[in-house]
């Protein structure tokens, strides 16, 4: 293997048997014709990759995809059913909470065996000990067992274990999503410092962070690498993917103009229709069925964006036949914990929809740049009522309709009439 790859995968295959009940496996075993009774289930199949020395691969895919098992196989915890790994450096890793960790032992003890495990001396250790104690942060615990530890103090100890020892590849396996904000925020910095002269590979089911930290991405699905390459390109098909998991697919999108009968009913084709597994209130006398995002430029639908894209938010409304008085239409974008950061509707635009009394199906659509919010998640929720502001009746909400993801390379600052107050600094002696 070469002096700059720091991991090489050659057709690597992880197979698990699935037995439909415990006793198949006791008859499989004794069986004199070697009958199985068992079903091959591939974690992972002929799975082949370099990773180079310095590199920060991400890892994306959904629960149970294969990403763990392929981590897992990397740093020997466990063996693959066929196939080669070769490993150029020494490797610490941070998989699931727990892993590595005895719960009987101390927080110290651990950290030492953790360090034997590693290759390391106890008297190594113990020279690493204030900057794995100072990182963790966890006051006297260190010296209790870890299995009285809360999930927030393990991951502390296990992150400051992994990035304390030198190691030239450092393996996290979505561990930062326990803990405080304050400490994953710490945690990040970490890992930005480490990009700078170690190997990462990082899994994350957060597309902005997968963004943010690597160089190249990996999309795993039911054990199969789908696609490698550009981070921002790869999430954006990966979360078309998630999304599509829920929506049925179109591709095409024609507006911008007055459309004509042909165009009209292309559009509302072309508008992903919305499933049961969402969140609905109103009275339903109209319906929102379905939505979707566009770039407003392209007319590609996404569902990775940047602030300042131009975007375009379809909505397909069934009117039942109800008399609906003076329409309106609108949408909310929320962040990860629900809050709402911008909403607008067409009473707010001044935008006037005639009255509808009879049975059918009209598409609308918003035209607008994403402001500069924070890279994360949010969701689009949409909204179909009548009436005033004041006073207006509630049809149909339907609730994160939508799930995108926002990548932002902008660097903040604060601009406006903002000004440093006179101050006297007086000394009391």
């Amino acid at each position: 293997m070469s002096d700059e790859i720091a991991i090489k995968v050659e057709n690597l295959s992880k197979i698990y048997k699935l037995y439909d009940q415990p006793v198949d496996r006791l008859k499989e075993s004794i069986n004199p014709f070697r009958k199985n009774y068992h079903k091959d289930f591939y974690a992972l199949k002929d799975i082949s990759l370099e990773v180079k020395k310095g590199e920060t691969l991400g890892i994306v895919g959904k629960n149970g995809s294969g990403k763990s098992t392929l981590l897992k196989i990397i740093t020997g915890v466990l063996s693959p059913s066929s196939g080669k790994v070769t490993v150029n450096g020494k490797v610490s890793a941070l998989l699931e909470l727990g892993a590595g960790f005895n719960p009987e032992l101390t927080g110290i003890e651990n950290v030492y065996l953790n360090g034997t495990l590693m290759g390391y001396t106890r008297e190594e250790m113990e020279q690493r000990l204030d900057d794995i104690f100072s990182f963790a942060d966890i006051g006297d615990f260190v010296y209790q067992p870890v299995k009285t530890y809360s999930s927030g103090m393990f991951v502390r100890l296990a992150f400051a274990v992994a990035i304390n020892v030198d190691p030239d590849i450092l393996i996290i396996d979505e561990a930062l999503s326990v803990g405080d904000m304050r400490f994953q925020q710490k945690c990040l910095r970490k890992i930005e410092e480490f990009k700078k002269r170690k190997t990462i590979l990082f899994v994350s089911h957060s597309v902005s962070l997968i963004n943010s930290f690597c160089d190249r991405v990996l999309w795993v699905n039911e054990g199969l690498i789908i696609r490698s390459g550009n981070p921002y390109e790869i999430s954006k098909e990966y979360q078309a993917f998630m999304i599509d998991s829920s929506y049925n697919k179109h591709y095409s999108f024609e507006s911008g103009k007055d459309n004509t009968v042909e165009e009209e009913s292309a559009l509302l084709n072309d508008i992903d229709d919305i499933r049961n597994n969402v969140d609905v209130i109103g009275d339903l006398k109209a319906e929102i069925i379905g939505i979707s995002l566009f770039d407003g430029e392209t007319n590609e639908k996404v569902f990775v964006m940047k602030p300042g894209q131009m975007l375009k938010l379809a909505v397909k409304v069934r009117f039942l036949g109800h008399k609906i008085l003076n329409p309106i239409l609108g949408f909310t974008i929320k962040n990860a914990s629900g809050n709402i950061v911008t909403e607008v509707n067409t009473l707010v635009l001044k935008h006037e929809i005639n009255s509808i009394n009879q049975k059918v199906i009209k598409s609308f659509s918003f035209k607008f740049k994403l402001p500069n919010f924070y890279r994360g998640s949010y969701t689009i929720s949409a909204a179909i009522a009548s009436g005033t502001s004041e006073k207006h009746i509630q049809h149909c909400y339907i609730h994160d309709a939508i799930i995108v993801e926002i990548i932002n390379e902008i660097n903040y600052t604060l601009q406006g009439n903002i000004f440093l107050d006179d101050v006297v600094f007086e000394s009391l002696l």
